[in-house]
């Protein structure tokens, strides 16, 4: 007897119905779950993250996509890109924060992208080492960031490196000279580079010379040569809305600073100018009178200089007739009593000056005298500093006699001076006096004012 088969159906349906002839999918990934899948949203905003280098996507997203995409950007993409798109301050204190242990963001008006392009580029200039150092980088940089650059503080200024080249066929002289060394010129980095992009620049410090140099130290890495003076001078004319320059510590001479203040003569916005710590003397003094003379500089800061008595009665001169200046320094100098008293009776006349040091400056009782008619004569003067100078107690009494008159002095540093403990005592009441008075004051105009804002 013949057997006959089920039809095909019928084999199919014992197969569907057999669980153990059907068909099973595993994954591979045992964590995986529909679930888990990324919305098609997310997935749109890592293709822009990873893809940002060369598609620049962001202004057009939603706000809530947008700081997705900024939150995902890696702080490492070029400049050329980020610099003018990215306005975001989360971003830029990413930037910040990643590359610099400290950063105080009220030092450069609480913008995290200012704080960036401004330490980023003091750190090029400073590491700048002149005929090696490529300067299209600097030039670059300076050129994306100039709206975003206020203040350059320049903590040093490389040298060139030395070379030593030496013929094989070629042995030391006999007279032990150095003609087989090549010393390259000690010129520094050049600030016109960048002076053009920054031109609107309203601070700049800057140092000649190597910090931290260590065991390596020669005095040719503190030389601010000829030509860096001229090259500097230039570009103080193209700085046309420099609010402050300091160049210290470093070896300013006399004809180097009055090439740069004939460079600031006719500068319609300097106000702050400190050249402290340097080698300016009476003919370098001179010049700083003149230019009193002619701007409208507020600060003025010459401490720790070889400024003697005729350097001092240049700039009393010039105290005659100004009404601008309201701080001078002139701290570690050796003006003695003649440049003292000098001084003295400039300020008799003088009604803009507010804080004056002359600290370390071998006074004695002449100009202690003098500055007793000071007392009873200035209106303008609140704060003066002659510590360190050998006042002596018949000196601390010409000042008791002087100041107990006076209403507007608030700070009087007379430390190191020998006055005598009854004279400082009764200075120091008369001080709190006017401490007080002008506290009052100062609460009545607050009061006043407030009253007519209502």
């Amino acid at each position: 007897m013949m057997a006959v088969s089920a039809p095909l159906p019928v084999l199919q349906r014992n197969a569907a119905g057999d669980p153990r002839r059907m068909r099973r999918i595993i994954t591979e990934d045992y964590g995986w779950s529909l679930t888990l899948v990324p919305p098609l949203t997310d997935l749109c905003l890592r293709h822009i993250v990873h893809n940002y280098e060369h598609n620049p996507i962001l202004e057009k997203l939603l706000p809530k996509h947008r700081s997705k995409v900024l939150d995902g950007l890696s702080t490492s993409l070029p400049l050329s890109v980020t610099a003018n798109l990215i306005t975001h301050e989360d971003y830029w204190r990413r930037c910040c924060t990643e590359r610099w242990p400290t950063c105080d963001v009220s030092c450069y008006g609480f913008s995290w992208k200012r704080l960036f392009f401004e330490r980023h580029l003091e750190n090029l200039i400073e590491n700048f080492i002149p005929d090696l150092t490529d300067t299209r980088t600097i030039c670059n940089l300076a050129e994306l960031s100039k709206r975003y650059i206020h203040s350059l503080k320049i903590q040093q200024l490389l040298p060139p490196v030395k070379v030593e080249t030496r013929r094989e066929d070629d042995d030391v002289s006999d007279s032990g000279s150095d003609a087989g060394v090549d010393f390259p010129s000690m010129d520094h980095f050049d600030l016109n580079l960048i002076a053009g992009p920054l031109c609107d620049l309203e601070e700049l410090h800057l140092v000649y010379g190597v910090k931290g140099c260590g065991m390596n130290f020669e005095w040719n890495l503190f030389r601010f040569t000829d030509r860096d003076c001229t090259t500097l001078a230039n570009a103080l004319k193209t700085f046309r809305n420099l609010k402050v320059f300091r160049l210290h510590r470093s070896k300013v001479d006399d004809n180097k600073v009055r090439i740069l203040i004939r460079s600031l003569l006719d500068h319609p916005s300097l106000v702050e100018l400190d050249l402290s710590h340097n080698q300016i003397s009476d003919r370098g003094a001179r010049a700083v009178g003149k230019l009193l003379n002619q701007s409208r500089l507020q600060t003025l800061n010459l401490c720790n200089n070889n400024i003697r008595p005729p350097g001092a009665q240049a700039i009393a001169h010039a105290l005659t007739t100004n009404s601008c200046l309201q701080v001078l320094n002139l701290r570690l100098n050796h003006i003695g009593d003649e440049g003292g008293q000098v001084l003295c009776n400039a300020l008799q006349q003088n009604c803009s000056l507010e804080k004056l040091h002359i600290g370390s400056n071998k006074l004695s009782e002449p100009t202690a005298t003098a500055l007793a008619q000071v007392f009873s004569q200035n209106t303008s003067l609140k704060s003066l500093n002659i510590s360190c100078n050998p006042i002596g107690l018949d000196g601390g009494k010409q000042l008791l006699e002087g100041i107990s008159d006076n209403k507007t002095i608030l700070e009087f540093d007379l430390r190191l001076t020998d006055v005598g403990q009854e004279s400082e005592f009764y200075m120091n009441q008369v001080l709190r006096g006017n401490q007080e008075r002008a506290r009052v004051q100062t609460q009545q105009k607050r009061v006043s004012t407030s009253g007519l804002e209502r």
